[in-house]
């Protein structure tokens, strides 16, 4: 991150005082100080100063949305990719408690972000004024650290803390509230240095620890998760990895950490799970959770690893303390960011003839068989996701980014598709609906160079489908690849395992969803076939803008594994 020097930020006098400035700019500077490039919004008159003040300071991008909603899943997801804070600014009430749903997200994911709420003017709290609620209730349980700012001279003090806190151990959202009327007061305050978030390394007697505890497995597995990995981490972390010869599954939604195509790579830990890997973690001796906070998905609702001491030996190293020991005891736990761990781990002497070796080919052969493209059912109609996947591998570049929601389509992606590069994989761990498509454009802003390619269920698209008008006014040249199966797939799922032909709100019927955003001026294609698929989307990617390809697929094909009987209703 560049930190700019303080006297290129703040206008100052000729005694060397600075100058007055309004809260909003007072704000907006401590921003840019902070290294932020660009921040999203609905707009709001509860923040006009800070909406003025970046007009003077275009250094700070201002994206506007059609949702607040979508605001905060795109600063949630620029937060994922930069592992910086990303910055969201909302209006009061309705603006807050749409936004919320960003903050759930970065809170569960474990994302730096930061969300700025106008709020009444301070002479009014307290009365139930126009749109006025208290944020420190509202969002205690959902964010590290929630405030309201009541002095506008202390403005660089709590923008500098919330960075801090932000970034700093388990990384996540902080709310701040801005009353009105602070951000157009005058004063005159000097600013405070951007922050360094620390990096807690393992102590030397802990990697001795970990060297005998990995010398003594028969059946060690890795679960490898969580944030704050950059590239260099990663990379010490393959390399590891490699001269191990040990096995490796990603947590949910975090498969993008390890090269899907390495020997080494057994599969995801999720939703969709290889039956084959659910055992295997049942049998290791030994696990070594890295990043990860083992969280119900990958435990597969805390039966894989029991807590509070599971029966497999249990090495776990995390950025927080307050995560080690939470859930689980573990035999060993360390307090280490991402960059340190790796490092750690790379300067371990290896085995040279590793006793798992067998184990860990056994693994990867289980994991190959299980992402085998299927042969179509006979009676399938429509688009196979699973061609789709298989396309999209063979033609994508490695540094494409790949961004979902929530929905059965999923399982299709995660299970086929192989993640190539760190921070190419943007979903929602909390399994938000809508997710995909606000954060594609987020990462098509951050990397407008590379292919962005989001994946939204028609439930999934039709939460935000107005973004794609985001999208268009910023020449965010997406491609959304809507999955239209006329349904809630999730839910009818598991209507049809509950109540099996007893459909209750789960059916979906929008109009054509292609035709939608090409009224919006997007390009966008209906694809009713596999035939259909590699020309549309060639067009798609050489239309040089947001692009929609609705896919029809059969609704009766509700997983890759699970299809409705042919003798049951679809609506």
């Amino acid at each position: 991150m560049n930190h700019p020097d303080i006297n290129a930020i703040q206008p100052v006098l000729a005694s060397g005082n600075p100058a007055p400035r309004s809260g909003g700019r007072i704000l907006v500077d401590a921003l840019k100080l902070q290294g932020v490039e660009r921040v999203f919004c609905v707009p709001g008159e509860s923040y006009l100063d800070v909406l003025d003040a970046l007009v003077d300071v275009p250094e700070i991008e201002t994206i506007v949305t059609k949702h607040e909603g979508a605001a905060a899943n795109m600063a949630e997801a620029d937060g994922k990719l930069t592992g910086r804070p990303g910055v969201c600014f909302v209006t009061r009430g309705p603006g807050a408690t749409h936004a919320s749903i960003g903050v759930h997200i970065a809170f569960q994911d474990s994302t730096p972000m930061i969300l700025f709420i106008g709020q009444v003017a301070r002479e009014h709290l307290g009365r139930e004024a126009f749109q006025e609620v208290d944020y420190v209730q509202m969002f205690g349980p959902l964010a590290k650290w929630v405030v309201e700012i009541d002095d506008a001279a202390r403005i660089p003090e709590f923008i500098a803390r919330a960075f801090t806190c932000a970034t700093t151990g388990r990384p996540g959202p902080v709310v701040i509230s801005l009353p009105e009327d602070i951000l157009g007061e005058m004063l005159t305050v000097q600013d405070v240095p951007a922050c360094r978030p620390t990096q807690p390394a393992v102590a030397p007697e802990d990697s001795a620890l970990l060297l005998q505890e990995l010398q003594a497995a028969k059946r060690p597995l890795v679960i490898l998760g969580g944030t704050g990995w950059d590239e260099q981490a990663t990379r010490d972390f393959a390399g590891f990895i490699e001269r191990w010869n040990l096995p490796v599954a990603c947590a949910f939604r975090r498969q993008d950490l390890i090269d899907n195509r390495d020997r080494h790579y057994v599969g995801h830990l999720s939703l969709g799970v290889n039956p084959a890997l659910a055992a295997r973690v049942q049998q290791a001796d030994l696990i070594l959770a890295v990043g990860t906070r083992l969280g119900d998905i990958a435990t597969n609702g805390y039966t894989h690893l029991v807590p509070p001491q599971p029966a497999q030996r249990l090495i776990h190293i995390h950025v927080d303390a307050g995560e080690l020991g939470r859930v689980y005891q573990p035999a060993l736990a360390m307090v280490a960011s991402m960059p340190r761990a790796a490092s750690m781990l790379a300067g371990l002497p290896a085995p040279s003839a590793p006793a798992w070796s067998s184990w860990t080919e056994g693994m990867r052969a289980e994991h190959d068989a299980f992402i085998a493209p299927p042969a179509r059912h006979e009676k399938y109609q429509g688009v196979s996701m699973a061609f789709v996947m298989d396309h999209l591998n063979k033609t994508l570049p490695d540094d494409a980014i790949l961004t979902n929601g929530a929905g059965n389509y999923t399982v299709w992606v995660h299970r086929y598709y192989q993640y190539r590069r760190p921070r190419t994989e943007l979903a929602p761990t909390c399994g938000a609906m809508g997710y995909g498509l606000p954060a594609s454009i987020a990462a098509k802003l951050r990397h407008p160079e590379r292919t962005v390619i989001c994946f939204a269920g028609d439930g999934c698209f039709l939460m935000y489908p107005q973004e794609v008008i985001t999208a268009l006014e910023n020449n965010a040249a997406i491609i959304v690849i809507v999955v239209n199966n006329g349904m809630y797939g999730t839910i009818r799922m598991h209507q049809e395992k509950r109540f099996p032909g007893r459909i209750s709100a789960t059916t979906i019927q929008p109009p054509g969803l292609a035709e939608m955003a090409r009224s919006m001026g997007a390009h966008a294609e209906q694809v009713n076939s596999d035939a259909e698929f590699p020309e549309a989307f060639e067009r798609a990617l050489s239309s040089g803008k947001a692009a929609v390809l609705e896919l029809r697929v059969d609704p009766r094909q509700i997983t890759p594994q699970m299809r409705i009987a042919e003798d049951a209703p679809l609506a």
